[in-house]
């Protein structure tokens, strides 16, 4: 029976904490229910039955996308003009600015209660931390990864030079979201939150731009993911060093207590953050910094040629 009151607690279930108007947790339950007609606690992560669940599945999610980059790039150049797709860009950039903040606020409704009741090192740690309702959260996620493969295509499409940083951040990033699945990893909620909170301004950003809108901020945008790294190698290097000295024969300096999560996916996170800290850094250097022209913000073509301006032409005639 539905709440006569939007804003009350009543009623709701075990993994909802804020009311139902506003909780992303009652409107997910509401999306399954419609989609499956099962609620949302009955739904479970199980490798190789769940849609997207294998490590075939995603190898060869990945060997088809650089397919579709280098593929279609030599595709392109038989082709005349660029395909601009103004309005199907719009949509997309406006709809991954929508999911980003809404499981952004879905991360946040399950955290912030457990934070607030157990502590900061039981979120990020705990054994119980990984829960159902947060292994959804992190499912969802997952496949925002595979939506976000879009941006190359409607790149390549424009005939857009992509940079090494641009495919080899999408495609990885996929997978290292499928390997914190399969791996449990209790730290991943806040690395994908800092990561939804970055994507929430950066799509935004490309929606405004795709709008014909001139943003003066998209330097912040850089610098944001710069430091977004910085706190998330922090966060994993923590919880490596924790898992690695509880189950360390020889004693080490250790806090005496484990952190959740198999090794493999802390290696693979550790290692593939800290190469996207060096080429986001480099990148910042190169483009900021040197001010190379033909510079892009992140690793997505920053500016559409409908946009161009009589000032941006003559500061790319100075450049040269």
């Amino acid at each position: 029976m539905a709440e006569v009151n939007p804003f009350s607690l009543s009623g709701t279930q075990y993994s909802q904490h804020w009311p139902s108007l506003i909780s992303p947790d009652y409107w997910l339950n509401q999306g399954f229910i419609f989609a499956t007609g099962q609620p949302k606690s009955a739904w479970r992560w199980n490798p190789g039955t769940t849609f997207l669940s294998t490590q075939r599945g995603v190898l060869s999610g990945v060997v088809i996308y650089l397919a579709m980059v280098f593929g279609g790039q030599i595709i392109m150049k038989k082709v005349p003009k660029p395909i601009r797709l103004k309005r199907i860009t719009q949509a997309h950039n406006l709809l991954l600015t929508i999911i980003s903040g809404f499981l952004l606020l879905a991360f946040m409704e399950q955290c912030l209660p457990a934070w607030r009741d157990k502590g900061f090192f039981y979120t990020i740690c705990g054994s119980e931390s990984w829960t159902q309702s947060m292994e959804v959260i992190y499912y969802l996620n997952y496949l925002t990864k595979w939506l976000e493969f879009v941006d190359t295509a409607l790149l390549v499409l424009k005939k857009k030079k992509l940079e090494f940083l641009h495919y080899y951040h999408h495609s990885l990033t996929m997978v290292l979201c499928f390997e914190e699945l399969l791996g449990r990893v209790s730290v991943a909620w806040i690395i994908c939150s800092i990561n939804l909170l970055v994507h929430v301004i950066m799509y935004y950003y490309y929606f405004l731009a795709s709008c014909g809108k001139r943003v003066w901020w998209k330097e912040i945008v850089t610098t944001l993911q710069i430091v977004q790294f910085v706190v998330d190698l922090g966060l994993c290097y923590f919880c490596l060093y924790t898992h690695i000295t509880f189950h360390a024969v020889v004693p080490l300096p250790s806090i005496g207590a484990d952190c959740r999560g198999t090794r493999l996916a802390a290696y693979y996170g550790c290692v593939l953050l800290s190469s996207y800290l060096l080429l986001f850094v480099q990148f910042f250097i190169k483009t900021y910094i040197k001010g190379e022209k033909g510079g892009h913000l992140g690793f997505r073509a920053m500016n559409y040629d409908d946009l161009k301006s009589k000032k941006v032409a003559e500061k790319v005639e100075k450049t040269e």
